[in-house]
C-alpha cells in the first residue's frame, strides 16, 4: 500500500472581538487548546476588549463530536495520524490569518502578542517557529515547547521577542515536576520564560491576563 498526499482548498474560521480601528495599539492572536472552539474560547478575553485590543481567535481545521455522534462539537489542532501534514496545514492557516488580519489596520506599529492555551502551545510554538511572523509577546498559557522543535536552531527566532509562561497553581495537567522539567530543558537550550503563578486550574485568568498585559 502506498500512500499519497494532496493539496486542497478548505474554507477555515477565525473568531475576532473588538473592532479593527485605528485605536488598536495591540493584536492577540489566541490558540485554542484540545476539544474547544474558537468562538467559546475567544469569550476568556473579553476583560482585554477596552478598544485599543484586537483578540483574534483561529480555529482548528479537525472538528468534531466529543461523544457520539451528536454531542457538542469540539476541534483540534492535530492528531499524530499524519502529522506532519496537519502541521503544515494548520501554519499555513494561521499566516493566512495573520497577514489578513494584520493588512486590514492602517496602524502598522501595532504589538503583536501570540499566545496557545493548552494543546495551542505547541501550535503556536511551530507556527513562530516557522520565522514567518513578527511577534513581540509570545505567551505559552497552560502548556509547554513540543519536543520535535530543534530549539537549538529555533531559538534564534526566540530570541527577537519577548516570552513567558503562565500557569495555575492547581492545574490538573502541569505538576511542579513537569514545570520543573521544561524549564530545565529551556535554559538547557538557552530559552527563557518569564514564569508567571496564578491561583487557579487548567484554565484562562482574568487576573494572570491583565498582569501579563503589565509586562509588555
Amino acid at each position: 500500500m502506498q500512500q499519497k498526499n494532496i493539496s486542497i482548498t478548505k474554507t477555515a474560521r477565525y473568531f475576532i472581538l473588538g473592532d479593527a480601528s485605528d485605536e488598536i495599539e495591540q493584536i492577540w492572536f489566541v490558540c485554542h487548546g484540545y476539544a474547544q472552539l474558537a468562538n467559546y474560547f475567544i469569550k476568556n478575553f473579553e476583560v482585554l476588549d477596552n478598544g485599543k485590543n484586537l483578540i483574534v481567535a483561529p480555529e482548528g481545521l479537525s472538528r468534531f463530536y466529543w461523544k457520539g455522534f451528536s454531542d457538542r462539537v469540539v476541534a483540534s489542532w492535530m492528531t499524530r495520524e499524519d502529522r506532519e501534514s496537519d502541521i503544515e496545514d494548520y501554519i499555513n492557516f494561521l499566516n493566512s490569518v495573520y497577514t489578513e488580519v494584520c493588512s486590514s489596520l492602517k496602524n502598522k506599529n501595532v504589538r503583536i502578542n501570540v499566545l496557545g492555551f493548552s494543546q495551542g502551545t505547541a501550535t503556536v510554538c511551530r507556527w513562530v517557529a516557522s520565522g514567518k511572523v513578527k511577534v513581540d509577546n509570545f505567551i505559552l498559557w497552560a502548556g509547554a515547547f513540543p519536543d520535535d522543535l530543534d530549539l537549538t536552531v529555533e531559538n534564534v527566532v526566540f530570541d527577537r521577542m519577548k516570552k513567558f509562561a503562565v500557569i495555575g497553581d492547581q492545574d490538573e495537567f502541569l505538576n511542579e515536576a513537569a514545570i520543573a522539567k521544561q524549564f530545565a530543558y529551556l535554559n538547557k537550550n538557552k530559552i527563557s520564560l518569564d514564569l508567571i503563578r496564578f491561583h487557579g486550574k487548567h484554565e484562562i485568568n482574568n487576573e494572570a491576563l491583565l498582569d501579563l498585559q503589565k509586562r509588555f
